[in-house]
């Protein structure tokens, strides 16, 4: 009985809550979202795969373009930050572009994916070293609201730490 509540609150804490947009974090909220859970130290837990480490944010681009604005950069900033923090320096990070569903899927795919690179330079200029970073676009394909495909929160900028 005690094993079966242990993977039971093992599994509730794995399982997505609602997914949040950051709009604003410091570089010590980053570290805390970014770094990966300790691996279990318990054998029946062992096969149980965590949910990825990803954090949304809301990084503001020039309307129908992939040049960022003045109001992203410190957040973007905190982030690079992070990145280079002790606790996060080893490890590898895929930078996702996202849009909502307006618009053509091959056009937004090909938005998210210079949104995606866009950020990825600004974070290199930021001396995060490119080797660890991978740019890639979605486009409209994992909406953060889905049964609101036109939301503003679904044009977003993802951070998972890579395997």
């Amino acid at each position: 009985m005690k094993h079966l509540s242990l993977a039971l609150a093992l599994l509730l804490t794995l399982a997505p809550v609602g997914a949040q947009l950051v709009q604003q974090a410091s570089k010590e909220d980053l570290i805390d979202k970014l770094t990966p859970p300790a691996p279990p130290t318990t054998r029946s837990l062992r096969n149980i795969a965590p949910k990825p480490v990803t954090v949304d944010l809301s990084i503001q681009f020039d309307f129908d373009s992939a040049r960022l604005q003045a109001s992203s950069k410190p957040l973007l900033d905190n982030l690079a930050q992070a990145m280079n923090s002790e606790r996060l320096s080893v490890l590898k990070f895929k930078v996702e572009g996202h849009t909502d569903a307006k618009g053509k899927p091959d056009y937004n795919q090909e938005l998210s994916a210079r949104r995606a690179q866009a950020v990825q330079t600004y974070l290199v200029s930021q001396s995060v070293s490119a080797e660890r970073l991978q740019a890639e676009g979605k486009g409209a394909s994992e909406l953060l609201v889905p049964d609101k495909p036109l939301a503003s929160d679904n044009r977003r900028v993802r951070i998972s730490v890579n395997p």
